[in-house]
C-alpha cells in the first residue's frame, strides 16, 4: 500500500469534513481515547478547521481518505487551554497546535506519522509561529481496557522532537464507549521549537 497525502486549508477543509468525522470516530473508539462518538458533534467541532489558519494533512490510499492530522494556532482554537499552559514562557500566540492524529490500522508504520507531523509544523513555520505543542490523554496504567500490547507514542513524539511540558496537563470530557454520560480526562501537552 502506498499512501498518499494532501493538505487542505480555507474553504477546501469542507470537502474533507465527513471524511475525517468518519476516521474520528473510527480510530478513537480504540485505546487510549475510548470516544463514544457521532457525527452530530463531530460536524459541529470540525467546521473550527475551515479557519484560513488551520490545516487538515489528509493520508490517501488511492481516492479514499484513510488518515488525517488537524492544526491550527493555538489562540485559534476553542478550547481553553490557559490554565494548562499558565506557567509557560512561550505565549500562547507563537504556539501551533497539532490537534488531531488519526490513521486507520492497517496503514500504520507507513510513515503517516512524520507527514502528519511534518506538514503541520510546516504550516506553523509559515504562520510565523515559534513553537509546535499538542497534546494526548493520559490514562491509568491499570485502566481495564488497555491493551495488554499497547505500546504509548511517546518515543515517536520525543524523535520528532517534542518533549512533556511539565505541569502543562488539559482536562477535556466525552463521553467512553459504555459510559452513560461525560467525565473530564487528563491531556499532558508535549511542544517543541519550530
Amino acid at each position: 500500500m502506498s499512501l498518499s497525502f494532501r493538505s487542505f486549508t480555507g474553504a477546501d477543509v469542507g470537502a474533507v469534513l465527513d471524511d475525517l468525522a468518519r476516521l474520528r470516530i473510527t480510530v478513537f473508539r480504540d485505546w487510549p481515547y475510548l470516544y463514544d462518538g457521532d457525527i452530530a458533534y463531530e460536524r459541529r467541532y470540525l467546521e473550527l478547521y475551515t479557519n484560513p489558519r488551520a490545516i487538515v494533512v489528509g493520508a490517501f490510499d488511492r481516492s479514499q481518505m484513510v488518515g488525517a492530522a488537524t492544526g491550527m494556532p493555538l489562540t485559534d482554537h476553542d478550547d481553553d487551554f490557559g490554565s494548562a499552559l499558565a506557567g509557560i514562557t512561550v505565549p500562547m500566540s507563537d504556539i501551533f497546535y497539532c490537534a488531531e492524529s488519526v490513521l486507520l490500522p492497517r496503514y500504520r508504520g507507513q510513515g503517516a506519522g512524520h507527514a502528519f507531523f511534518e506538514a503541520r509544523e510546516d504550516h506553523g513555520r509559515a504562520l510565523g509561529l515559534t513553537h509546535s505543542a499538542f497534546c494526548g490523554v493520559q490514562r491509568p496504567k491499570d485502566h481495564p481496557a488497555r491493551p495488554a500490547d499497547y505500546r504509548p507514542l511517546d518515543a515517536f513524539w520525543c524523535k520528532r522532537g517534542y518533549d512533556k511540558v511539565p505541569g502543562a496537563i488539559a482536562h477535556f470530557a466525552w463521553k467512553d464507549l459504555g459510559e452513560e454520560a461525560e467525565t473530564e480526562k487528563p491531556l499532558q501537552f508535549w511542544m517543541k521549537p519550530l
